[in-house]
């Protein structure tokens, strides 16, 4: 037997292997973690009241809002960025404006996940009365 057989047999190796593939499996889905829209008010395809809207979208991992955006489209194609609000929980994104006419808007979301990736998404809804 040589001595590389001898070193071969012993658990240390094994040992070490097995902490790096438990490291690995604890790691990747952190670092694979892409931004998702887990709720959002108002919700995907709402009716809302006309006035002061309040815009929540709620993401499944850290974002950072310094490199994100949300845009308002209003039903004739104008497009305002919205000032998104400071000091939000992790994930979250809040703004307020002001939607005075009917008919149907879009809030298009751009956000960079803290892993380093651009996810971009919309949320359709309606500014009248619910029951048209």
């Amino acid at each position: 037997m040589t001595d590389t057989d001898t070193r071969d047999r012993r658990p240390w190796p094994r040992l070490r292997d097995a902490i790096v593939v438990l490291a690995a499996a604890l790691v990747t889905p952190v670092a694979l973690a892409h931004a998702i829209v887990e709720s959002s008010q108002p919700a995907a395809n709402a009716v809302v009241a006309p006035g002061e809207l309040h815009v929540r979208v709620q993401f499944s991992s850290r974002i950072d809002v310094a490199r994100s955006r949300i845009v308002l489209i209003a039903p004739d194609g104008r497009q305002t960025t919205l000032a998104l609000d400071a000091d939000e929980k992790p994930g979250l994104v809040t703004a307020t404006t002001r939607v005075a006419t009917d008919g149907r808007f879009t809030l298009r979301w751009q956000v960079l996940s803290l892993d380093g990736h651009v996810a971009r998404g919309e949320i359709p809804f309606r500014v009248g009365d619910a029951a048209q």
